[in-house]
């Protein structure tokens, strides 16, 4: 089943105002219609179904996109699956599992420093391509090295917490992660698009990653009144290495994942535990432990607001939400990861509204994409019929 495929239901008979909803379909299609992004696609779900399904621009229903780190999500929710068994504990350490790891200071990381991004090795190099070959993998998780001692601060950790919580999902479960997500996520979930490695069979159908705009100076940064951000792993070169067929393939478990709008808010769903058949993936006694934030007071080093983060999840909290990637209308028990070039996903409990919105155009002018998640997240937060 092609996500175009996917049923919709009747926006009023799921308590969803359709002028609300025109609104919010109408802010996604505004910058294709002003220009400056090539396509955008956007999904939203309550109760299990899929309300709205819409794609702008040079791209179809049909199209794939690379959500980047709304991966983020995803593998974590696998890694849920087996907290929830018993098999994965994550106060350990994660040298007890995987010993290579220990070098370089890294011994006494523990498996919830990973999922918080407080493991201190938020700069560990690592070649996407290099995954697939297992001794070049195991030396490089070998050679990574401390950037800051672990929990003594929050690093959002672009990709290399989560090449180890892959390789811990693939030594306890003994399946490949990609295969672990397919078989136990995507396909029980019934969203067939959604993958974390992406067969090239599928390749044709994913809309290339394009940057758009002009990038802020450091002179409009001083003029708003924020501080530059630094420079990351997450370069221009690094988001266009996602058009080529290897990095597709390898299905990068920090960013890698390739799929709808549609597959993004119905992953939601289900992670919320409404799916047609009724039955849950992650019992609410999983979910609730996933989702208590365990971050206490750690602050984001650009806007020194407390990150709330939960297992690989952010959640929204308190009046500060829309620096944590939701609206201002999101409840506080909202969840979800954002992506870069502005993918957004996530669910909001306090409604049963949960969102999925791709651009394969990267805008260079982060306070203008920033804007736009806030204005999309407030949009569908307030959906609602009155």
């Amino acid at each position: 089943m092609q996500a175009s495929q996917y049923p919709l239901s009747d926006p009023e008979a799921s308590g969803i105002d359709t002028i609300k909803l025109n609104e919010l379909l109408a802010r996604a299609r505004k910058e294709v219609d002003d220009g400056l992004l090539p396509s955008t696609q956007i999904a939203l779900a309550r109760h299990g179904k899929l309300i709205a399904f819409e794609t702008y621009g040079d791209a179809t229903n049909d199209s794939l996109y690379s959500v980047f780190s709304s991966t983020k999500a995803i593998t974590s929710a696998a890694a849920w699956l087996l907290i929830q068994e018993g098999t994965l504990d994550i106060s350990r350490r994660v040298a007890e599992i995987v010993p290579e790891f220990a070098s370089n200071g890294k011994q006494d990381i523990t498996i919830d420093q990973l999922f918080t991004h407080t493991a201190g090795f938020p700069h560990a190099p690592f070649r996407s391509t290099d995954w697939d070959d297992k001794t070049r993998r195991l030396e490089r998780f070998a050679e990574w090295g401390l950037n800051w001692p672990p929990g003594s601060r929050f690093e959002y950790h672009p990709t290399s917490s989560m090449w180890m919580i892959a390789e811990l999902i693939e030594r306890i479960s003994g399946t490949d992660f990609r295969t672990f997500v397919r078989d136990r996520i995507a396909l029980p979930l019934g969203l067939p698009d959604l993958y974390v490695g992406c067969p090239e069979d599928q390749h044709h159908r994913i809309t290339p990653v394009v940057h758009v705009g002009d990038p802020l100076t450091s002179e409009d940064y001083a003029k708003l009144g924020v501080p530059e951000p630094p420079v990351t792993e997450v370069t221009e070169a690094a988001l266009l290495a996602f058009n080529t067929p290897e990095v597709r393939l390898v299905g990068v478990p920090g960013g890698g994942g390739i799929m709808s709008a549609a597959d993004l808010a119905l992953f939601y769903q289900g992670v919320a535990g409404a799916i047609p058949t009724g039955h849950r993936l992650w019992s609410a006694e999983t979910l609730g432990f996933a989702l208590e934030v365990r971050t206490g007071d750690l602050v984001d080093q650009m806007t020194n607001i407390p990150v709330n983060r939960a297992l690989g999840v952010c959640v929204a909290g308190d009046e500060k939400r829309n620096f944590r990637g939701f609206g201002h209308l999101n409840s506080p028990t909202a969840f979800g990861h954002g992506g870069a070039g502005g993918q957004l996903g996530w669910i909001d409990p306090g409604t049963g509204i949960s969102i999925g919105y791709c651009t394969n155009g990267h805008d260079r002018n982060g306070i203008r994409q920033g804007r736009r998640g806030i204005s999309l997240s407030n949009r569908a937060a307030d959906c609602l019929m009155d």
